[in-house]
């Protein structure tokens, strides 16, 4: 519903304008990262717009750079319904959505669409998933085809080796697997870049389901394959303890947690990210941001740039004004 309400809203000029004028912020705070203009430090993440949908919508609520997907080089329409689930009383979801999406070439060709329009948008980047259908031993060639398809529309990519709705893609985050899948994927990037005015960075998404040491091996493993950056973290499979027999049955519920319980795990997956690399890789911080404080707890502890999914189904459109100031106060 919040999709199709902002893809309608942002379909006119005054639609826009409005939008602007209630949520875009209201300072600037600039960055630039892999050669990429960010407006501001406060994006949003992937799972919201699978499709690329209403790219009209967040270019006009001032978002500073919008991560669309996650797409699969097969359309595919995910797991049986219902499959998300929401508890307000702690403040997260769980999901089992399996990447539900129209496959690469048809984001591709909206993307496409929209960009022969000029429309002038914030920095995009496509989280990339591996199709349900495809074996983990041709991983490689099903993480190529999108990726070759949605390079001439996409400004970076995502590689989401850590979902836990798609059966087996986890195993992908094994050190030697991990290690041929990356660089495989970075030099078909960096031959397809050749074509483009500007290099599309690219970066891998863990999942917060690991102790430091795994984390940090693997880290290692991506820097050594050529990856630009890491995206920290994804959903969760553990689980808060339950304080009602609501919250019990949500919690019961097979899939990934998102929201203010995964805020503490996110944030020390960065710090400690951001120490063993010295702060000198680039980090986009995602996980439990329903506040300024939030944000800024990830900058802190080393994000460059911070995301938000979550946040924005308990706290409205409102987060971004909340966000972008806060994050802008810290540069002063």
């Amino acid at each position: 519903m919040a999709i199709r309400l902002l893809k309608v809203t942002s379909s006119t000029s005054l639609g826009r304008a409005l939008l602007r004028h209630r949520y875009a912020p209201r300072v600037a705070d600039p960055v630039e990262i892999w050669g990429l203009h960010f407006a501001n430090r406060f994006g949003l993440a992937a799972g919201m717009d699978k499709r690329a949908e209403a790219m009209k919508g967040w270019a006009a609520l001032g978002l500073g750079f919008v991560e669309v997907g996650g797409v699969t080089a097969h359309a595919q329409p995910g797991n049986p319904k219902p499959r998300m689930f929401r508890l307000d009383s702690h403040r997260l979801l769980v999901n089992r959505m399996g990447f539900n999406n129209d496959g690469c070439e048809a984001v591709s060709k909206r993307l496409a669409t929209l960009r022969a329009t000029n429309v002038d948008l914030p920095p995009l980047f496509v989280n990339l998933g591996k199709s349900k259908i495809t074996d983990n031993a041709d991983a490689v060639n099903d993480y190529a085809a999108s990726l070759r398809a949605l390079h001439p529309v996409v400004d970076g990519f995502v590689i989401n080796v850590s979902s836990p709705n798609t059966p087996g893609l986890r195993d992908l985050q094994h050190e030697a697997t991990l290690s041929a899948l990356l660089t495989s994927l970075r030099h078909l990037c960096s031959n397809l870049d050749e074509q483009v005015p500007l290099p599309r960075p690219l970066l891998v998404k863990f999942a917060p389901d690991m102790d430091d040491d795994e984390l940090l091996r693997l880290v290692d493993v991506a820097r050594a394959a050529g990856c630009d950056g890491v995206v920290v973290s994804n959903t969760t499979v553990q689980r808060p303890s339950a304080t009602s027999s609501k919250a019990a049955k949500v919690l019961e519920e097979t899939g990934g947690l998102s929201g203010a319980p995964l805020a503490e795990r996110s944030t020390a997956m960065i710090r400690c990210v951001s120490n063993h690399t010295e702060g000198s890789w680039p980090i986009i911080g995602v996980g439990g941001i329903m506040s300024g404080e939030d944000a800024i707890e990830k900058i802190q502890a080393g994000a460059h740039l911070v995301q938000a999914y979550s946040g924005f189904v308990f706290e409205g459109l409102g987060l971004i004004r909340t966000v972008t100031d806060a994050l802008a106060q810290t540069r002063g």
